[in-house]
């Protein structure tokens, strides 16, 4: 997950993670539950606004909450929190 990395590094390429949540957006179906944890755990912790984002991956967890293990919640719940 390319925004993942980015954000464990500290930096915050708007312009890559705009264009990846452009084609997030486009791919969320193929998302598995750690995919979706790590993609609004990336957004939160580089401090990227992703409205869209997350709206999106918010209505794809509820469809698929029973995929998600406790740690790809705990994830998702903080980026949530954090990402206010």
């Amino acid at each position: 997950n390319t925004v993942w990395a980015f954000a464990t590094a500290g930096v915050a390429a708007r312009t890559l993670f705009e264009a990846i949540a452009a084609e997030a957006l486009r791919r969320m179906k193929e998302f598995n539950s750690q995919a979706m944890a790590n993609t609004v755990w990336a957004f939160a912790t580089a401090g990227v606004p992703a409205r869209t984002v997350f709206e999106a991956i918010a209505a794809e967890a509820l469809r698929r909450m029973n995929e998600f293990n406790s740690q790809n919640m705990a994830n998702t719940v903080w980026a949530f929190a954090t990402a206010g």
